[in-house]
């Protein structure tokens, strides 16, 4: 019976494929919003009616008084680089979380191999057609033959954990699009295959929750060119021996480029070392896999892991919109900033990308000079890299606004409308509704907050100060602190083009400079490690911590269900190998979030959990143990075991609508 619907998904397929031959269908997969827990849930502030003026908001209430004059007009309008929050751009902005891939799926499918190695349409077909029109939250992909990826062998049988989500009766995984172009399959991903996630129970989509076990490591190895994405790993491919495959270099001289196979070797083995649920988005040829973050952003700024998205359109929200999108999914955009960046001259980046692609046509002929042959593949001519991108008015230097120069934009959408309505929407989303525990439960818990000083960065109405915090006082893993230093080697000031310019981009288009003085200097310099070495993290919003965990910026803060028990002293570890991630996601053991707060708040625990993620080899090489943060409310802080039980059922309720404030328990008791 299985067989059956196999067979009629590769049937759809080739129909499909028979008559996309000569122009393309793209197969999105955009839930409604009734198949999603959004009805149910209050929704952050949707600011209808309020203006983003290149990242300063106006209010509706003073919007309205503006327009009322020829002087505010101007101030609101596209020319100035006012972007109107409205329902529309809203629903753009879903349409384009769920389905918009800036056509990375060329790169994808073409350059990377992602259809081309164990996962691939046959294997990915029989997972899904054994759900049997079911939901999942880890789709298992059968590997059909014994391989070897990294220096691991993967024997035929073996179901591999992807992590990937599957709604009810849908035939690709959340946040996957596949579109046919001329007979060939493409894949590509969207916002949505990380920031979304499917409830296990009743299969309804958690919007703006990370995805915490999606593999994109072991994904990403076992594609066949896997090489390309280098620059997201620790590998320098100039410091590995020669290959046999010869290019024209930079100084117009015949030279050889890496090995093929020790590079796509190295490159695998590091990218097998990701744990589930994160992954590595600085780009600067260091392992630095960081957890991948909710979307419930609405007053949540800077964004990234070290606050590095702060200025512009949606303080800083559109900037992590593009990066994902122009840097992260299409290494290419950084051709002409490779030599500043990493060191390595912009032929030889190309070359070690193109060398073994998966496509023969976009494969590098030997002896080929790599700029001149991306130019006759190039699926956007014109402009850099694969994706579709518009050069800022500093490129090929970056700002801090758009940190590679290049903003993700699709012709025929004005300058950055796409980006903005991600935003738009993201600012509304909030999680589900958590009934934790009874209201003088959670005031106690939130007296507790207080008491213990966690107000004191997570302040105000969305728990954060908007502060970067230095890593020699937060003193988390520090490795990823000056991840982001390379970038400050290309960052002049930043300027923009308004948001009612038409792309492609007229000649000579009108340019605004993009304010940076709406997050403070200190911050700004601490997210690029400027004057600080060490770097620094951002102070994390707290709204979601039920649908968030594991902990900390590295995921490494994790526990299961039954790894902890309450004794006269307090609680101890009684399963300690199921503490920190090499004990929950690395074996497909999701961690609980009562359990892992408990850890992130008593030294003993965390000691404990730290060394067992620091005993793991995997975990050792891509930077996560979850240390730091040393902020205890435990015994040897004058806290029982209750008050940690009352402080984490009040963090687990901080949806967006809490029933208890920190501000309103003190307020009651003067």
């Amino acid at each position: 019976m299985r067989s059956r619907p196999i067979l009629l998904l590769g049937l759809v397929l080739l129909v499909i494929g028979f008559f996309a031959y000569q122009i393309e269908i793209a197969i999105p997969a955009t839930p409604s919003v009734y198949n999603t827990f959004t009805p149910l849930t209050k929704p952050a502030p949707q600011q209808i009616g309020s203006y983003d003026v290149l990242g300063s908001v106006i209010d509706k209430e003073e919007a309205d008084k503006l327009l009322e004059t020829e002087e505010g007009r101007k101030q609101l309008s596209p020319e100035n680089g006012a972007v109107a929050v409205t329902e529309d751009l809203i629903n753009l902005g879903r349409k384009a979380f769920y389905a918009e891939t800036f056509k990375d799926q060329i790169f994808q499918t073409d350059v990377v191999g992602a259809l081309n190695g164990p996962i691939n349409l046959v294997t990915m077909t029989k997972a899904i057609a054994r759900l049997g029109g079911k939901h999942t939250t880890n789709l298992q992909i059968p590997i059909d033959k014994d391989v070897t990826i990294g220096g691991r062998t993967f024997r035929a049988g073996t179901l591999l954990n992807t992590g990937m989500d599957v709604p009810t009766g849908s035939i690709l995984p959340l946040g996957m699009r596949t579109s046919i172009e001329k007979g060939k399959v493409r894949v590509g991903i969207t916002c949505a295959l990380c920031h979304t996630a499917i409830d296990g129970k009743s299969g309804r989509v958690i919007e703006g929750a990370p995805n915490n076990d999606l593999n994109t490591g072991l994904v990403l190895a076992m594609a066949t060119n896997s090489a390309a994405m280098f620059r997201q790993t620790g590998v320098n491919p100039t410091k590995l021996p020669l290959g046999d495959r010869t290019y024209i270099n930079a100084d117009g001289e015949k030279a050889r480029l890496p090995d093929a196979k020790a590079l796509e070797d190295a490159v695998d083995a590091d990218l097998l070392t990701w744990p589930p649920g994160n992954f590595d988005s600085t780009g600067t040829m260091t392992n630095n896999p960081s957890q991948i973050p909710s979307s419930y952003t609405h007053d949540a700024w800077p964004y990234g892991w070290s606050g590095h998205s702060a200025v512009g359109w949606f303080h800083g929200l559109t900037t992590l919109n593009s990066n994902v999108h122009a840097t992260n999914s299409d290494p290419t955009t950084g051709a002409d900033g490779s030599q500043p960046l990493l060191g390595i001259d912009k032929e030889t980046y190309l070359g070690i990308i193109f060398q073994n692609s998966a496509n023969k046509a976009f494969r590098l002929p030997k002896g080929a000079k790599p700029s001149q042959f991306f130019n006759k593949i190039d699926p956007t001519p014109g402009e850099p890299g694969m994706n579709e991108t518009i050069r800022m008015p500093e490129y090929p230097k970056g700002s801090l606004f758009m940190l590679d120069g290049l903003m993700a934009n699709s012709p025929g959408y004005p300058v950055g409308e796409q980006l903005n309505g991600m935003s738009a929407f993201q600012n509304t989303l909030a999680p589900p509704p958590l009934q934790t525990a009874s209201t003088e439960t959670l005031k106690r818990g939130a007296a507790i907050f207080a008491k213990a000083s966690c107000v004191e960065c997570h302040s105000g109405r969305y728990f954060t100060n908007h502060q970067v915090i230095a890593e020699q006082e937060i003193r988390t893993q520090p490795s990823r602190g000056p991840a982001q230093a390379p970038f400050a080697r290309i960052l002049v000031p930043p300027k923009t083009y308004p948001s009612n310019v038409p792309v492609p981009l007229p000649t000579d288009p009108p340019v605004l400079p993009v304010p940076t003085d709406i997050t403070p200097q200190r911050s700004l310099e601490l997210a690029f490690a400027i004057n600080n070495p060490k770097g620094g993290y951002k102070v994390p919003s707290l709204i979601g911590l039920a649908v968030t965990a594991p902990y900390l910026h590295d995921g490494g803060v994790a526990a299961s269900s039954q790894a902890l028990k309450q004794d006269k002293k307090g609680f101890r570890i009684v399963k300690r190998d199921e503490i920190g991630m090499a004990g929950t996601l690395l074996k497909g053991i999701q961690p609980d979030p009562s359990a892992s707060l408990r850890v992130l708040l008593d030294r003993k625990l965390r000691k404990q959990t730290v060394a067992a993620n620091r005993a793991n080899s995997d975990l050792k090489q891509s930077n996560v143990d979850g240390s730091g943060h040393n902020y205890w409310v435990d015994k040897s802080a004058g806290f029982n075991a209750q008050d940690q039980t009352d402080l984490i059922q009040f963090l687990l309720s901080l949806d967006d609508d809490p029933e208890v404030l920190p501000a309103d328990v003190i307020a009651s008791k003067n």
